[in-house]
């Protein structure tokens, strides 16, 4: 990383051409994004759809570093997500810009590659992964969370080249995978040695700037029974039960949590930024067998400032309190924490990166730029918290993330595209420019 000079705005009429260049060239973003809508990048299955960024950015002449996470190389990081799946297709893809001589500073466009899963493909108006474009929505899973963000960062270097603009300081073109159950990707990229003077990740944030964003832990809860035939049910102890008195319990931990709000900096005017939610549920062997066992899985959110060591103490205690209850039957709760265990950040106000992308969102859109506070994970806090970098999460309007029929606004992305384009040249600066013939 290495601290150049300051950025100095952009005269009207480069910064014109800039943007003309982003919509001559929109038809293409389009198609290229559908494109790559179109691989089921589920997690596991992400390196067909790596493979295909991977050639996109060789094609564009960068230095192509692509390699498979090993847990052992982040395991012992404060940041690192637990893990029991297979890493054997989880590949990273970075492809590096670098100008002839440096004057500008230096930038990570960063995105992740892995979508969630799609939940029943009949309740889609169509296939999830047909990328139809239709009223100004472009739909199809990921096609917001994040596959058009992706795409944006590497068009919006194109926009520049085809005008024959030099950035003139390196960029690095992060695809990533992991950010929607660990962060494990992001963390690996950076642990790779990749840093820059700012980070731009534009995610569907909805035309703007997140301030703040929670924490997030993954948990599995296992709750034990004793089985009996249903006509001594009184003699067994039924687990399924059982469970749903542990869901109370951690139930009233978050609304503790949430009764705190007032005491954590921009989440004072969110009546319920932390969420549990209880995102599977499975137990017992047979209809008429009293329930042995029932496990649940859990996504909680903690505030910035909370380490993941400390939320992971204050949800033990929750369910060895609740192992008192009766209900359960004498028998604590078994908790696994498998995934996420990731702590939240606040992004400072005031850096150069916000100015510059204030300006250029300015340009862009004709409006001011609003930050927010958001209740969901995001890959920024292992650049913030960890790497100490300026991260700008940014993004167009979407609809449905993480539910059926989700899409992105194609006239959101296409400014959004302009911002991040007009970023790179005030940011990096340009060691070049031929005027277009």
């Amino acid at each position: 990383m290495n601290t150049m000079q300051n950025p100095v705005a952009l005269d009207r009429e480069l910064a014109n051409r800039i943007m003309k260049s982003v919509d001559d060239q929109f038809d293409a973003q389009l198609a290229f994004t559908q494109e790559l809508v179109r691989f089921p990048s589920l997690r596991g299955q992400e390196h067909t759809a790596q493979d295909f960024l991977y050639e996109a950015m060789r094609k564009r002449g960068f230095a192509m570093d692509r390699w498979k996470i090993n847990v052992d190389d982040i395991k012992s990081h404060p940041g690192y997500g637990p893990v029991n799946v297979s890493y054997e297709n989880a590949f990273n893809v970075v492809g590096t810009y670098r100008p002839e001589e440096q004057t500008g500073r230096s930038l990570i466009l960063n995105g992740h590659i892995d979508v969630v899963p799609t939940g029943p493909e009949k309740m889609w108006a169509r296939s999830p992964w047909d990328p139809a474009i239709i009223d100004g929505w472009l739909y199809g899973r990921g096609a917001a969370d994040m596959k058009a963000g992706l795409v944006a960062n590497l068009c919006a270097f194109d926009a520049l080249k085809a005008i024959g603009c030099a950035p003139a300081a390196p960029i690095y073109f992060q695809s990533v995978v992991e950010e929607e159950c660990t962060g494990n990707g992001a963390l690996a990229a950076l642990l790779r040695g990749y840093k820059a003077d700012a980070v731009i990740i534009p995610e569907p944030e909805e035309n703007m700037l997140v301030r703040a964003n929670v924490g997030v832990l993954w948990f599995k809860v296992r709750v034990q029974g004793q089985p009996t035939h249903t006509r001594e049910m009184g003699n067994g102890f039924n687990a399924i039960d059982a469970a749903y008195t542990t869901i109370e319990a951690l139930r009233g931990l978050e609304t503790k949590l949430n009764g705190e709000h007032q005491c954590h900096r921009h989440f004072e005017h969110l009546d319920h930024p932390i969420n549990f939610n209880i995102g599977k549920i499975e137990g017992g062997d047979w209809p008429s067998t009293v329930p042995p066992w029932c496990e649940f899985d859990v996504r909680a959110a903690i505030y910035p400032g909370t380490t993941a060591d400390e939320a992971r103490a204050q949800i033990e205690e929750c369910l060895r309190e609740v192992a008192k209850d009766p209900k359960l039957g004498g028998t604590p709760p078994e908790v696994t924490f498998n995934g996420f265990y990731a702590e939240g950040y606040v992004l400072e106000e005031g850096s150069d990166a916000e100015n510059t992308l204030r300006d250029c969102h300015r340009q862009a859109f004709a409006s001011e730029l609003e930050s927010f506070t958001t209740p969901g994970y995001l890959d920024a806090r292992v650049f913030v918290i960890y790497g100490d970098m300026p991260t700008l999460v940014y993004g167009p309007k979407s609809l449905d993330i993480h539910g059926f029929d989700e899409r992105v606004h194609i006239e959101s992305l296409r400014l959004i595209t302009k911002t991040i384009a007009l970023f790179i040249a005030q940011w990096c600066g340009i060691a070049e420019l031929a005027r277009a013939r």
